[in-house]
């Protein structure tokens, strides 16, 4: 990155990069898909955003530093509410992410189908 790391733009968006899994480059590198931030009106750092299915590894790897161990490893209540949070964030339109889920929980995928259809009775659908 050419520009500064310090730059308050840099500083202020990094944590969402981060968390997005994204990375970030300076505006020269930017390519038709990428995001140009600017400030005051200079261009200062572009983001590229991660594939879909990487941002679903990205999640899960975030989710596992949230609870402290392996998601496999939760309870099932706790489980439940990983694939909550992952429905909310649209974790099941990427494509096999209902295996990904179930091999991340160390569940069938049979099981994630149950917690989804648990969580959707809930809400009267």
């Amino acid at each position: 990155m050419t520009e500064p790391a310090d730059h308050p733009l840099v500083t202020a968006v990094k944590p969402l990069v981060d968390a997005m899994g994204a990375e970030l480059l300076g505006p020269e590198q930017a390519q038709p898909d990428d995001v140009v931030l600017a400030w005051e009106g200079e261009d200062v750092i572009a983001v590229r955003l991660p594939q879909l299915s990487d941002s679903l590894d990205h999640i899960l790897a975030a989710m596992e530093r949230r609870h402290g161990m392996p998601l496999a490893e939760l309870d099932r209540r706790t489980k439940q509410s990983v694939v909550r949070t992952l429905e909310a964030r649209g974790a099941f339109s990427v494509r096999h992410g209902v295996e990904t889920v179930a091999g991340a929980l160390g569940v069938s995928r049979f099981t994630v189908y149950n917690y989804l259809n648990r969580e959707n009775a809930a809400k009267g659908e």
